[in-house]
């Protein structure tokens, strides 16, 4: 069949047909055909304002002009050669991120998602400690993977049991949602603290470290206290191991001011991977590491896909257009107008519970009662507003151990009549 001539009934059902174990959002899924800036259209010509830009991944808005123009130039040399070849296009990104990230990091390996850019990083922690016990995070998220799996700190996104073993969870900085019933600051830390006595009783003393977002991003866009990490990775380099930082969604200034979520906390990894908004939407995978972790690995390994030339010609097209356009500023600056936005909506509707993040990566989290209360996790009245913002022309996404939090992430080229048109949308989809 002509695909001009199919309708949005048509493709889905034939998503449903021909694909497996894909979940799509809404109860009759958008077919999303054209996108433009902060905006997309659907196959029957709906506008919608993006405001989770395909998962944090259109980094600076859909088809930006620069970016494409720097694809269309690289398709016309080169599409695919694999990492057994250096390319141009894959040492100017290995070196410019050499620049850009935090510390000693320098060496960099490309994949083709974040999925892999973790598998990586474990496999160098392994080699580089000797030791194959890791700390992850409840409530994070690091891919689809057998041993991403295994990192997972949701039930729901856990489609096989644990397959790696060595690999223990301790509590994430969720202050909203303390496991331990405290309230930061007269907490001590806890949530941090508590990972020693996880290590001593867990493991044989000796780990290959922790991997952990800065933000976690399927997690609801939990934020840490401001000196979480700097605790939890003493801990972790006292008994041998390294601090692996999953950036695949607070990287490339989604959080404002900074280059890299983790520096606003003033630690530096031992290795970042990233993924996601690297290329502005094209597959991509980063795991880059200092120069002693880097060399751990002796044996043989390929990623085929691994720094393709047109991924990587749309990533330095996508940093290049960061930095000279002043994006972190930018993000700042447009965030603190959503945040503020959205704590007046949580004045307004009682059934906002928390609003947190930073940047352009906010969140609110949807209860049954006034802010104070038994905090409630609402899914109900999430899935409503969810659905009503879609009717009103806004996309966000969703998240959360609970599945009750509305994840905002546009595209961090969007304005202030952008992000005072989201929240107008927002207000109209809470109304209702």
């Amino acid at each position: 069949m002509n695909n001009h001539q199919l309708t949005a009934n048509q493709v889905r059902q034939l998503h449903d047909q021909y694909t497996f174990s894909t979940i799509n959002y809404y109860q009759e899924p958008l077919v999303i055909t054209e996108g433009n800036g902060v905006y997309v259209k659907d196959l029957t010509g709906q506008e919608y304002l993006d405001f989770f830009g395909g998962i944090l991944t259109v980094s600076i808005g859909h088809c930006h002009p620069k970016i494409t123009r720097s694809i269309k130039e690289q398709t016309d040399k080169l599409h695919h050669i694999s990492t057994l070849y250096p390319t141009l296009p894959m040492v100017q990104l290995a070196e410019k991120l050499a620049q850009i990230t935090p510390g000693k990091l320098k060496k960099t390996f490309f994949t083709a998602s974040g999925t892999e850019a973790d598998e990586t990083a474990v496999m160098l922690a392994f080699s580089h400690t000797g030791s194959n016990e890791l700390i992850a995070l409840r409530h994070g998220y690091s891919g689809r993977s057998a041993l991403a799996q295994s990192l997972m700190g949701h039930a729901s996104w856990r489609c096989l049991p644990t397959q790696i073993p060595g690999i223990k969870h301790a509590h994430n900085p969720y202050c909203y949602r303390c496991a331990m019933g405290l309230t930061y600051p007269n907490c001590d830390l806890k949530c941090a603290t508590d990972i020693e006595e996880l290590i001593q009783t867990t493991t044989t003393g000796k780990i290959a470290g922790m991997l952990a977002e800065p933000i976690q991003g399927v997690g609801g866009f939990i934020v840490p206290p401001p000196d979480y990490f700097k605790v939890a990775v003493d801990i972790v380099r006292k008994y041998g191991g390294i601090f692996i930082c999953d950036e695949v969604q607070t990287g490339f200034g989604r959080t404002g001011e900074k280059m890299f979520g983790i520096e606003h906390w003033q630690v530096e990894p031992e290795i970042i991977t990233m993924a996601k908004g690297i290329a502005n939407g094209l597959p991509l995978g980063a795991t880059i590491a200092n120069e002693e972790v880097a060399g751990a690995i002796q044996g043989l390994t390929i990623s085929t896909f691994g720094g393709n030339p047109l991924s990587c010609a749309s990533a330095n097209a996508t940093i290049q257009v960061i930095q000279q356009e002043n994006i972190l500023t930018h993000v700042a600056q447009m965030g603190k107008l959503l945040k503020d936005g959205l704590m007046e909506l949580q004045e307004k509707y009682p059934v906002i519970g928390d609003v947190r993040g930073k940047g352009l990566m906010l969140a609110v989290e949807i209860v049954t009662d006034e802010p104070g209360g038994d905090r409630t996790p609402n899914l109900e009245e999430t899935g409503r507003i969810f659905e009503k913002a879609r009717k009103e022309g806004l996309l966000v996404g969703k998240g959360g151990l609970y599945g009750n939090v509305l994840r905002i992430a546009p595209p961090m080229s969007i304005d202030q009549a952008g992000i005072e048109s989201g929240l107008k949308l927002l207000d109209q989809a809470f109304a209702s």
